[in-house]
C-alpha cells in the first residue's frame, strides 16, 4: 500500500507499517505460494485471512485486547490493523523485570490465555514475542505493570476450536516457547496455569489432561529423535 514501508517479513507473507486513515497502521500481506496451484493457494489464503480477522473480532467480543481491525481485502490478500507504538514485546521485557514482576505477568498471561479458550479461540502460535505490553499512558515507559496493558497479536495460525485436545496444544506450544526463551520459564509457566486455572474454571480440568497428554508425546518424540 502507498505510504507504508517493509517493517518485517516471515515464510508466511510482510508486514508493512504506516498510516491508515491518519492512524499508525501494520498491513500483513499474504504472497503467492507458487508451488501451490493457483486456485487452493489462493482458497487457502481466504481462509486463513478469514481465521485470522474472526479470532480478533472474537477476542475483541471477549473483552481481550489485539488490534483493531481496520480493513480486510481478500483480493489483495492484506489485512490492516492496529501498531502500537508505545509498547514492548514481553519477549523483551521478561528479562528486566523483577521476579515478582514476571510471576504477575505470567498470571496475567494465564488468565488472558484462559479467558481466549473459554471462548473457543485457538491462537496456534503463543510465544513472548507475540504477545505485547502496551503503556495505557501513551508513555515508552515500560517499569510498572499496572500502566500496561497485555495485547495479544499474531493470530495468523489461529482457528476456532472448542476441544480441549487444541487447547492442550495450545499450552503445550507456549511451555515450549517459554522453555526455549526465558531461564525462569519453570516458575513462569507454573504461574500461567495458576491464572488460566482461575479464569477457566469449567474447562481447566480436561485441558490440563489433555496437555499432559500432548507433553508426553513431545517427550516421547523427542526421547525416539
Amino acid at each position: 500500500m502507498e505510504g507504508f514501508e517493509l517493517f518485517k517479513q516471515g515464510a508466511e507473507g510482510r508486514i508493512f507499517k504506516g498510516a491508515y486513515l491518519g492512524k499508525p497502521s501494520i498491513v500483513k500481506e499474504r504472497f503467492v505460494k507458487k508451488y501451490r496451484h493457483p486456485d487452493l493457494d489462493t482458497q487457502l489464503t481466504k481462509e486463513r485471512i478469514k481465521s485470522e480477522s474472526r479470532s480478533i473480532i472474537r477476542c475483541k467480543n471477549a473483552g481481550i485486547r489485539t488490534p483493531a481491525l481496520y480493513l480486510v481485502d481478500f483480493s489483495r490478500r492484506i489485512i490492516v490493523m492496529e501498531y502500537f507504538e508505545n509498547s514492548i514485546a514481553a519477549k523483551d521485557f521478561i528479562p528486566n523485570a523483577t521476579d515478582e514482576t514476571v510471576n504477575k505477568l505470567a498470571f496475567k498471561i494465564g488468565t488472558t490465555l484462559g479467558k481466549m479458550h473459554a471462548n473457543s479461540i485457538i491462537h496456534g502460535d503463543l510465544t513472548t514475542s507475540n504477545m505485547l505490553l502496551v503503556n495505557k499512558n501513551n508513555s515508552s515507559v515500560y517499569d510498572d505493570l499496572q500502566d500496561l496493558d497485555l495485547v495479544f497479536i499474531d493470530f495468523g495460525l489461529s482457528h476456532v476450536e472448542s476441544s480441549a485436545e487444541d487447547k492442550g496444544v495450545d499450552l503445550y506450544v507456549l511451555e515450549r516457547a517459554l522453555l526455549s526463551t526465558h531461564s525462569t520459564a519453570s516458575e513462569m509457566f507454573e504461574q500461567v496455569l495458576e491464572g488460566y486455572r482461575t479464569e477457566y474454571k469449567s474447562g481447566c480440568k480436561e485441558v490440563f489432561s489433555k496437555f499432559e497428554e500432548v507433553r508426553a508425546r513431545g517427550r516421547k518424540r523427542t526421547m525416539v529423535g
